[in-house]
């Protein structure tokens, strides 16, 4: 099939679901943007390895659950036969949750996920996300084959270049950010001597099975926050979906995580900006955020307000985004004291800390 001139122009995407409804319904979400187009469709793993070769789309979407030839493996075949940015379209049970992270290790862009009532899709909440998702990964496709901006300098890793030694770390990310987090948390040292709290965007069903996973593969332990845990340094905490993060302290004592659904109106939950608000609140100039990959402006409150009680602010770089979105919005307020690509945020971190001892 030869594309014509129109789509061409247009970002051409295959669809590979076994189910007939869940290929009508993507492929009325993806051709409500005029910037999309569908090229075709593939019911099992085995047709669409066929199809790429005709169809040459841009971006495929892919089903992690289908008889035959899975997600996961057509997966693999697609990245060493013809390497192409894959969404994962995943359901948000913990066995699609556990394979959808693993598609993202073995080289899938990003996942959407299914949300499903007993009769249908539920078209409004996924169809924004499944469009940008694309837009992304055609444009992160294009940008590779093409000449790329080399990243901004991180400046020197010295930790006198600090003005402050952070006891904690607030890190907010969204689009793109469970496969970056599995790219540098591994790189965090035992030594670490501060806690991590993670807001990272994610539907139900998915935050539980996300940190179990990268507590496997990290050197320091990566947990679900509880609620009214005392905060450990050295440990990493994963925001529960579907519910805001904050961090309290009483008195002298040691400070708590506090999980609650208010406020119910936000955009988000949970949401950076709650998370490092609350942090800027309790550690003032001992705090540190990072903000990472993500579509809009959550972070941009938090950062700025870690940024004026004289807190360290670092912002992951354009050509290392999946989404140059939250950060960029903090860039362009002016709240950030540095820009790093992702590679070097765990050293800025742990730069940043060394001289801090676990209390």
């Amino acid at each position: 099939m030869n594309r014509t001139l129109e789509t061409r122009l247009q970002i051409g995407v295959l669809i590979v679901d076994d189910s007939a409804f869940m290929r009508t319904a993507l492929s009325r979400m993806i051709a409500s943007d005029p910037q999309l187009c569908v090229l075709g469709t593939a019911r099992s793993g085995e047709e669409a390895l066929e199809k790429i070769g005709v169809l040459n789309p841009d971006v495929i979407t892919l089903d992690v659950e289908m008889p035959g030839l899975d997600g996961l493996e057509t997966l693999r075949r697609i990245m060493a036969q013809c390497p192409r940015p894959v969404i994962m379209v995943s359901s948000a049970t913990v066995a699609d949750a556990e394979t959808t992270f693993s598609a993202l290790s073995a080289g899938a862009f990003d996942y959407v996920p299914k949300r499903l009532s007993s009769t249908s899709l539920d078209i409004i909440h996924i169809q924004s996300d499944l469009v940008v998702k694309i837009k992304a990964a055609a444009h992160s496709r294009r940008s590779r084959s093409g000449a790329r901006k080399p990243p901004q300098s991180a400046g020197s890793l010295d930790r006198s270049t600090f003005p402050t030694s952070p006891a904690i770390v607030a890190l907010g990310t969204s689009t793109g950010g469970p496969k970056a987090l599995q790219e540098i948390l591994p790189l965090l040292t035992p030594d670490l001597s501060v806690p991590i709290l993670i807001v990272q965007h994610m539907p139900l069903g998915f935050t539980t099975p996300f940190a179990l996973r990268l507590n496997t593969l990290c050197q320091v332990p990566i947990r679900e926050a509880v609620h009214r845990e005392t905060i450990q340094p050295g440990t990493v905490y994963i925001a529960p979906a579907g519910i805001h993060m904050t961090v309290e302290r009483v008195a002298d004592s040691r400070p708590t995580i506090y999980l609650s659904p208010q406020p119910e109106n936000h955009s988000h939950m949970p949401s950076v900006d709650i998370l490092m608000q609350s942090v800027a609140a309790v550690y003032r100039n001992l705090s540190m955020g990072v903000i990472m990959t993500g579509m809009g402006s959550d972070g941009a409150l938090g950062m700025t307000a870690i940024h004026s009680e004289g807190g360290v602010t670092i912002g992951q770089d354009e050509a290392s985004c999946t989404v140059y979105g939250m950060p960029r919005v903090c860039a362009e307020l002016g709240v950030l004291d540095r820009v790093v690509p992702l590679s070097q945020i765990p050293q800025q971190i742990m730069m940043a800390t060394r001289s801090r001892k676990r209390a």
